[in-house]
């Protein structure tokens, strides 16, 4: 499962959205399993528009196509319903 964290370097929510969604990974069966890219807004000014205000931006799936989890903050809530919905779909794909 790819999962993207668009980010600002200088962002301290940003900073603490890397170490939630890093601690949910590893309290869940997905650790191992999902990879996790950061993606730094600054750098690509083609996601500027998109994001610019919502930073940091919580994807499942890549920065030009992925659904949003959360942003902001983490929420635990929003990340289980998403997470799990990635699951199921690919153990019905696995079917």
């Amino acid at each position: 499962m790819q999962l993207s964290l668009i980010i600002r370097s200088y962002c301290h929510l940003c900073d603490e959205m890397r170490v939630a969604v890093q601690a949910a990974l590893q309290d869940s069966a997905l650790e191992g399993t999902a990879h996790l890219s950061e993606i730094d807004l600054d750098e690509h000014p083609a996601l500027e528009e998109r994001y610019s205000e919502w930073v940091p931006v919580l994807l499942l799936g890549s920065a030009e196509s992925g659904m949003e989890i959360c942003h902001y903050h983490f929420d635990r809530d929003k990340w289980n319903a998403a997470t799990g919905l990635a699951i199921s779909r690919a153990i019905a794909a696995d079917s």
